[in-house]
């Protein structure tokens, strides 16, 4: 491994103030019920682009994910979470939603029995809003095709799209997307890849959590590697495409 795949960040690092990063995770420890998941992870991530937030199953990744999204589980007990200098680990789930992190989840958590765009309607009726409908629509042409069709009708890639414009429609400043090729066929993947490739072109903050890691370090600016709920490396993600000891070590691929 190169000297430069940083380890974990040490505890005095993780003591900084507000506006260091645009978002920063400080010595955060969560759990599930009795289950110690989050270990005290630390990490930077600057305004803009796609950071790859990737380990083996179990590593905390998705835990990491909903801890920042504020989700009621995995239950925060300790750390700091701040985005844009809002302390985010002093909100609850609506208040972190409200100033602007959307989490997109792996069950994409779209209303099946409702429209395309009544989906879209819905997001925007809490303040504050994002892109206006038609904004998404530009975005998502695919969207816009079937914006009179039920959700449930819709193709996996769809879907996707769907819950990754419900997210665009509400204020948008740190999107988290937690495993969006799950399921997919190859085929779909391709077209999700292009969806990530659009917001990452946006401008749009970005988190990805993914198991298909080359396609995810593809995509993405930055990595994060977490290993039994602790980060071992921060860096470039050409850095760990370019480094077999610690795709195999940590990622197995």
């Amino acid at each position: 491994m190169t000297e430069t795949a940083t380890a974990t960040v040490s505890r005095q690092e993780a003591q900084h103030p507000a506006g260091k990063a645009y978002f920063s995770v400080n010595d955060i420890h969560a759990y599930y019920g009795e289950s110690y998941i989050v270990q005290g992870v630390n990490f930077d991530v600057p305004e803009g682009g796609v950071t790859a937030l990737l380990g083996r199953n179990g590593a905390g990744k998705t835990s990491t994910l909903r801890t920042i999204a504020r989700a009621h589980q995995p239950r925060l007990v300790q750390g700091e979470i701040w985005l844009d200098g809002m302390a985010v680990h002093k909100m609850r789930d609506f208040q972190a939603a409200r100033a602007g992190i959307q989490l997109v989840p792996e069950d994409r958590r779209i209303i099946p029995s409702i429209t395309v765009e009544e989906n879209l309607v819905l997001a925007q009726m809490t303040e504050p809003v994002g892109w206006p409908i038609a904004k998404i629509y530009d975005s998502f042409p695919k969207l816009a095709e079937r914006r009179n069709q039920e959700a449930v009708t819709l193709s996996g890639g769809e879907q996707q799209m769907l819950a990754v414009g419900r997210a665009l429609a509400r204020d948008v400043k740190l999107l988290l997307l937690d495993e969006p090729y799950e399921g997919l066929a190859p085929q779909i993947v391709k077209e999700i890849e292009k969806i990530v490739e659009q917001v990452k072109n946006m401008g749009i903050t970005t988190i990805i959590v993914e198991q298909n890691a080359v396609a995810a370090l593809e995509l993405a600016d930055r990595a994060i590697i977490l290993d039994m709920g602790e980060v071992v490396y921060t860096g470039p993600a050409k850095e760990v495409l370019d480094d077999e000891e610690l795709r195999r070590d940590y990622l197995a691929i």
